[in-house]
């Protein structure tokens, strides 16, 4: 098996990935749910509350310390980063928060991915496909082997959320509590956390959509990093004192400059052989038509060359990038895999067009996507 690339980070499952925390919430309550994980051990408490802030990758928060200045003082006594699962995007992360699997068992797989038998992607944030989450992913959540121990578990989510493909898919089983703004955020999370023993689970996307829109750079995405702080500091001085506070991301975030992009519709040796094209632009899967594998793979290696990590499927799961992969996921994956190095993205006009309206992307196994806080207070 051929080496990793240098500036790649591979996910940390079973040890100290996103997949990890709810499972290592669950032993420090008391009421463990699977097998806890080896490199996240959590102090003993009868109530928990999770905040992801969505996009808040741990490069970025070192980076700009000085806008974070509460979340960045908890960097050095939280035992250091961890990881996203591949690809770190945000309905992958979210969903292996959730159920404390990796994508290879729960089924996410990316931002798009094929419903298999079909010519179809199924879009996981907009649930955009005829497809029964229960059926996409079946396995119960963290949080309602949580429940069925005896933890009172709360999800506080927007309310547009509530009863969506991604919610049912990924943290079915809490008690949903709509919220759309920062003060019903936290008085939820308050109310919540009164009760013994429980996991209260809040969720915040406000940066990633920042990032998205003005990139990791601006001066808007700086000004939001500042509004997360102030948000996680008052949370946790108007928490219980004896609750902790676990602040995680899904993911960080790079920003793609015009001149660092690849458009598949300029490159008509990209598209022979490809039936589906999925992902995201910081990681494509190619859907290949039978027998067209190793062309595509050739072609794509050949195009990008060091601009990204190009492997089969096959390659991709002998690496442990998704996990253990059910057999009823298999077919979700690209036949052949894009994983862009740097700030290199890959995008096509003509499919996703609204992607190329972004600047802060992610997807990719760089350190600055894949490496995500793990901060306890």
């Amino acid at each position: 098996m051929a080496e990793v690339p240098s500036g790649l980070v591979e996910p940390a499952y079973g040890r100290r990935s996103l997949a990890d925390v709810v499972p290592a919430v669950a032993r420090a309550l008391g009421a463990p749910v699977g097998v806890p994980p080896s490199g996240l051990e959590l102090p003993d408490a009868s109530s928990y509350v999770v905040l992801l802030v969505d996009g808040l990758g741990a490069r970025l928060l070192q980076k700009h310390a000085h806008a974070a200045p509460y979340l960045a003082g908890l960097l050095a006594s939280s035992g250091g980063p961890g990881t996203a699962g591949v690809p770190s995007t945000t309905a992958t992360s979210l969903t292996s928060l959730g159920t404390g699997l990796a994508p290879g068992q729960h089924g996410l797989v990316g931002f798009t991915a094929r419903v298999p038998g079909t010519d179809q992607l199924l879009n996981h944030l907009a649930w955009d496909a005829d497809v029964d989450p229960l059926e996409w992913q079946p396995h119960p959540t963290a949080f309602a082997r949580l429940v069925q121990a005896g933890v009172e578990v709360t999800v506080v989510n927007k309310r547009e959320f509530r009863g969506s493909g991604l919610t049912v898919a990924s943290s079915r089983g809490g008690e949903f509590v709509g919220a759309d703004k920062v003060g019903e955020r936290l008085a939820a999370a308050v109310a919540a956390s009164v009760s013994r023993p429980s996991l209260t689970y809040l969720y915040d996307s406000d940066l990633d959509w920042t990032g998205h829109r003005w990139g990791v750079s601006s001066s808007q995405w700086l000004q939001q990093l500042a509004m997360v702080d102030a948000e996680a500091e008052q949370l946790r001085e108007t928490l219980p004192s004896d609750t902790r506070l676990v602040v995680v991301a899904d993911h960080g975030m790079v920003d793609c400059p015009d001149d660092r992009r690849v458009d598949v519709d300029d490159h008509a040796d990209l598209l022979h052989g490809v039936a589906l094209l999925g992902g995201e632009a910081r990681f494509r899967h190619l859907y290949c038509r039978g027998g067209a594998v190793d062309d595509v793979l050739a072609a794509w290696t050949a195009v990008l060359g060091d601009r990204a990590t190009v492997l089969t499927r096959d390659e991709a799961c002998r690496r442990g990038w998704f996990g253990t992969v059910d057999a009823a996921v298999r077919p979700r994956l690209g036949d052949v895999l894009v994983a862009c190095h740097d700030d290199h993205g890959v995008f096509s006009s003509e499919r996703f067009p609204y992607e190329k309206t972004l600047v802060g992307l992610h997807g990719s196994l760089t350190p600055e996507e894949m490496l995500i806080p793990v901060l306890v207070d």
